[in-house]
């Protein structure tokens, strides 16, 4: 008989992150053209936006290597996709598709308005058993906003918390 061991995603445990929501909020689209002329870069370029109508593009910069189209969100949909780009960060940490995002985390996304999230972000993630009998999933994520050391948020990495007493 051969016992079968719990998975990682499995166990519950804490650990805390470094979120670049900057990076996640602008996107950045590039496309190696190696030796095409400038007119054709543009003309590729503009058909890419065309073919791709969802994507919204605002810049197209172009040199002999290759053309990036750079696209924003619009500013009144920022701290919302914020709020998005939290979920999914959690959801594919910790493997759950239930992400629950605690009330202090969004009045910190949202204090500075719906236009001006912050670039990045310090979270605290937990995995937790689910005490509901109806549940559709056994665990479910918990995202909280962790405490920003005075250094800064550069160079913080992924951290394990061992014990929580809360």
């Amino acid at each position: 008989m051969v016992e079968k061991s719990t998975g990682r995603k499995e166990e519950v445990v804490t650990r805390e992150y470094t979120i670049n929501l900057h990076k996640r909020l602008h996107g950045c689209l590039s496309m190696p053209l190696k030796y095409a002329s400038m007119t054709k870069k543009l003309e590729l370029a503009d058909r890419y936006m065309h073919m791709h109508t969802k994507v919204n593009c605002r810049y197209v910069y172009a040199n002999d290597m290759c053309y990036w189209v750079v696209h924003d969100s619009t500013f009144k949909k920022k701290a919302p996709n914020a709020i998005k780009e939290i979920r999914k960060f959690a959801q594919k940490a910790m493997g759950t598709k239930d992400v629950r995002v605690d009330v202090k985390l969004n009045k910190h996304i949202w204090s500075r308005g719906i236009r001006s999230v912050p670039r990045r972000i310090r979270v605290r993630v937990a995995r937790k058993r689910n005490d509901d009998e109806d549940a559709k999933e056994e665990l479910y994520s918990l995202v909280t906003v962790a405490e920003i050391p005075a250094e800064g948020l550069k160079g913080l990495g992924t951290k394990i918390i061992e014990d929580e007493d809360e």
